[in-house]
């Protein structure tokens, strides 16, 4: 829904990722390009920004031959739908500010809980099919998977996008646009994880080889490893029969081959030599939920270290734990955040730190010497676009890459699961100090993304493709 519309009242026939007719008003007339039907004009508040769309971006109109009547770029509708939880949220949230700012028609399918933000951003909002899936109990994923396109449908119908943009995570997404014929994107809000020769198994948290020895090893074992992917391809193509699409014969099945936005740094990357041509690392898309107040470090003069723990992994805080007891004594200031996940038993609260239980990234990181956190992708490229290296203690999925990417780079340290002790976050963090390289390589990247802002690059890639 468009800011300061009702909410969407489903009827049961119409199911849970219906999009009633008064949800979206933006049409295309015959023989132009998408118009506002009546919607007063969009203004920007401060925590909008400078990404939100200004009041003139809705009243430009397409002439017949799709260009506008200034002669930017011809306006485009685009479906967004991404998994809810911010790690994948956040970027599509970013993807679509900078597609509405450049004058583009945007409906975004997530979690309800992030609405208003959406919306805040001049998006049309549309939950998301949700459903009890197993290990929790209720379907299987690829069942789910099959629900969720079908439930999609009528959104695709109602919104008529030019073409559909799917998070990695969000198989629906993907397969409603191939079953609507419609061209279809994937977003990648971390590093590319596809496998090659020669490179260890995403998510192993292993670094790139570095000699032609430790290669072959990996691509020795590659048929052990490609099981896996097999299966999963045998169990998208079963979801692909279900609704009436083609099988696949190659894996990653899910990643489009038109498009796959990856939204990290390049710098990164590992080096490839079997790339798809359809993908494109842009840069990372940074947002982060509006936050009034800025938290207060404790007072000195000594380096600033801020505690990140992720807000889905780690419930009893270990990590946070380990860092606020190891850095006790140590010649630094230390500022933490619980991210709003409140601890079973007290946290241990050295003089030299401060808790909170929020805080804005965006804010807080630039004054840090270094970052502690669970190594998820989010965390991570908001501290290296701040310059600010970091100490990467991997919890679960793909921090354990992130955390490996980090110390191939050289912009910050991986500290595995055994190691994070109260000594070993000590110890982490008087390495990272003493050696000035890794804030040196960390602002290598702050100046690359100040020089190539990864959501315009991410809009302009999708504008090219469609």
């Amino acid at each position: 829904m468009l800011a300061g519309e009702p909410p969407v009242r489903c009827s049961p026939e119409q199911g849970s990722g219906c999009a009633p007719p008064e949800t979206f008003r933006l049409r295309s007339s015959p023989g132009k390009g998408p118009v506002l039907a009546g919607e007063p004009p969009v203004r920007c508040s401060p925590e909008q920004g400078s990404g939100c769309a200004p009041p003139e971006t809705f009243r430009l109109r397409s002439s017949p031959d799709g260009e506008s009547d200034d002669g930017q770029l011809p306006r485009h509708r685009y479906l967004l739908a991404a998994f809810g939880d911010p790690g994948h949220a956040f970027p599509a949230i970013a993807l679509g500010r900078a597609l509405v700012g450049r004058g583009h028609e945007v409906c975004l399918q997530t979690w309800s809980r992030w609405a208003e933000h959406v919306q805040r951003q001049g998006m049309s909002f549309s939950p998301a099919p949700e459903y009890d899936v197993w290990p929790r109990g209720g379907l299987a994923p690829y069942a789910a998977a099959v629900r969720a396109a079908r439930d999609t449908m009528p959104l695709i119908e109602d919104f008529d996008p030019h073409a559909v943009v799917a998070d990695i995570l969000t198989v629906a997404g993907g397969l409603a646009a191939q079953m609507a014929e419609r061209p279809w994107a994937t977003l990648i809000p971390h590093v590319l994880p596809t496998s090659e020769a020669g490179l260890p198994p995403y998510s192993a948290g292993a670094r790139l080889p570095r000699t032609r020895l430790g290669s072959a090893a990996w691509s020795l074992a590659r048929p052990i490893l490609s099981g896996g992917q097999e299966r999963g391809r045998e169990e998208l193509n079963g979801a692909r029969e279900r609704v009436g699409l083609p099988a696949l014969d190659h894996v990653h099945g899910g990643i489009s081959r038109q498009l796959a936005i990856v939204a990290t740094f390049p710098q990164l990357e590992y080096p490839r030599h079997d790339r798809d041509p359809s993908v494109r690392v842009t840069g990372p898309l940074l947002w982060e939920q509006v936050h009034g107040e800025v938290a207060e470090p404790p007072p000195g003069d000594e380096p600033l270290i801020l505690i990140a723990p992720s807000t889905s992994q780690d419930p009893d805080h270990r990590m946070l734990r380990a860092a606020l007891q190891g850095l006790a004594g140590e010649p630094v200031r230390v500022l933490a955040t619980t991210n709003r996940r409140a601890p079973t038993t007290p946290l241990p609260t050295p003089a030299n730190a401060r808790i909170v239980d929020w805080l804005s990234y965006a804010r807080s990181i630039p004054g840090c010497a270094a970052v502690i956190c669970h190594a998820g992708h989010g965390t991570v490229v908001r501290s290296l676009a701040c310059g600010v290296p970091v100490i990467g203690c991997p919890e679960a999925g793909d921090m354990a890459e992130n955390a490996a990417r980090l110390s191939w780079s050289g912009t910050g340290i991986s500290l595995p699961r055994r190691l994070v002790t109260p000594r070993g976050v000590r110890l982490a963090v008087r390495k990272l100090l003493a050696d000035p390289g890794y804030g040196e390589r960390a602002l290598e990247l702050k100046n690359w993304s100040h020089r190539r802002d990864g959501s315009t690059e991410a809009a302009r890639a999708l504008e090219s493709f469609c």
